[in-house]
């Protein structure tokens, strides 16, 4: 396994989930799926598969493509399917963490996959135990799969929805029963969640490019607070109760979705593109070209120099056989990780003012290597342009951030921040600029202002 990372702030799941009916195709789809989500993680894969009312899994560490081969999809047939893919770090390198999870209890069976984090875990595992229950894992996804069965009394969407008002923090869950697909958006709509047409069936996955990789139709997505029941081809919805105000992730238009997914509306590479002019309009520079880190930085560099008027050029090049990240390196590991994913073309910035524009800042250590590299094909100066605000917070639903400490902005003014990266110049987007690319105020910017939907 090549061990590489870019210096990100990284989403930990995507889910799917597919129902067929009629057929037995139903993993084949699912899998189509999964590759379509495979940047929301990279450390594990899995399908559980329903047929004729039993349920069966299979899941491994590794990429869709590897843990899912022909061989094994061959073996999985049945109607109706949940796929789930994971990022996780170093200490959660075994299949025991891998999803989707499957429990019996006295109703029949349960799957169940999981994307976000909750907040008050702690307390309800505590609960759980003292009332006798045994966890085999640490995992989030095994104390909601447990709530469900305890709250399931013959009605499984109502058990989704006591579920959900017993849990707090931002997801996207998917379940499997032995009838039915039900997918639920947590009340403030932190993590996406999407219901998509096949055919004569539906799925339900964490971004609208699935249904696009499965030859499907995005329909709509799940409002915050949903729960959607998919059983032989009736779609039923019902509501569990949506916080006053939506707070959607800022991130996902930032970095973690895929810039072909619409988002509550938003397409995701529109809303880079236009933060990049707004960026262009808060932080203006004099340079010869503009060029973008791939590939999150691509859409916003474009849109930097539509702004600017500056031209754009590709002059970074992307190893597109490399993944966007496996397991956490060393720093020797990372600084050699920029190298291999990343070229620049010495032709096109020898001589040059660069405006080099990027979606985000973490620790810094990448963006240091990056501005060298730029430096070693020849460009006469670096300025950086970030479209994301300054990152100094944690973030509590679902994606793996740094100790505060390792912020860079935590611990660097923007000038001392520009000097340590060795650029010429240094520019962050405003919270007011971002929520303007957006279109709206209805979204979570708890990374970058410490303000939080829910108490944390």
């Amino acid at each position: 396994m090549v061990i590489i990372t870019l210096d990100k702030l990284v989403e930990e799941c995507g889910v799917v989930a597919v129902e067929l009916k009629g057929t037995r195709e139903a993993a084949e789809a699912a899998f189509f799926g999964l590759t379509g989500l495979q940047h929301r993680g990279q450390q594990s894969a899995g399908l559980a598969l329903c047929s004729d009312g039993a349920i069966t899994c299979y899941k491994d560490l590794g990429l869709v493509t590897d843990v899912l081969d022909e061989k094994i999809l061959t073996l999985l047939l049945g109607e109706r399917a949940l796929g789930h893919v994971k990022y996780g770090t170093s200490s959660e390198g075994f299949q025991i963490f891998a999803q989707p999870l499957v429990i019996n209890y006295k109703n029949g069976s349960l799957a169940t996959a999981f994307s976000g984090a909750l907040v008050n875990s702690r307390e309800l595992r505590n609960k759980m135990e003292d009332d006798g229950v045994i966890f085999s894992t640490k995992s989030d996804c095994e104390i909601v799969a447990a709530l469900v069965a305890r709250h399931d009394k013959g009605d499984i969407t109502e058990a989704v929805k006591k579920t959900m008002n017993t849990i707090k923090g931002g997801y996207a869950i998917c379940f499997m029963t032995g009838d039915a697909i039900i997918g639920a958006r947590d009340p403030f709509g932190l993590r996406p969640l999407a219901l998509g047409k096949l055919g004569d069936g539906y799925a339900i996955a964490s971004e609208s490019c699935a249904f696009d990789v499965m030859d499907g139709e995005f329909i709509r997505d799940l409002k915050p607070g949903e729960v959607v029941h998919i059983k032989d081809g009736v779609v039923t919805s019902t509501d569990a109760g949506a916080a006053p105000v939506g707070a959607l992730c800022s991130f996902e238009y930032v970095y973690f979705a895929r810039p072909d997914s619409t988002i509550d509306g938003n397409n995701v590479y529109d809303v880079r593109e236009t933060a990049g002019k707004i960026l262009a309009r808060e932080e203006p520079s004099n340079a010869d070209i503009v060029i973008g880190v791939p590939d999150s930085g691509t859409p916003a560099a474009i849109g930097f120099s539509v702004g600017s008027g500056i031209p754009y050029r590709p002059a970074l090049i992307k190893n597109k056989y490399i993944g966007r990240t496996f397991i956490e390196p060393t720093q020797s590991q990372r600084e050699a990780g920029v190298r291999i994913k990343l070229n620049p073309i010495g032709s096109i910035v020898k001589g040059k003012s660069v405006v080099l524009v990027d979606d985000s800042i973490v620790r810094g250590t990448t963006m240091r290597k990056i501005i060298t590299l730029i430096r070693g094909a020849g460009a006469k100066e670096v300025h950086l342009r970030i479209t994301s605000p300054p990152i100094r917070n944690t973030c509590y639903f679902g994606v793996d951030t740094p100790d505060r400490k390792d912020f860079i902005a935590n611990s660097s003014t923007v000038d001392q921040i520009r000097e340590t990266l060795g650029a010429d110049s240094l520019g962050f987007i405003s919270t007011e600029g971002l929520l303007e690319s957006l279109g709206g105020t209805e979204y979570c910017t708890g990374c970058f202002s410490g303000v939080y939907p829910i108490d944390v």
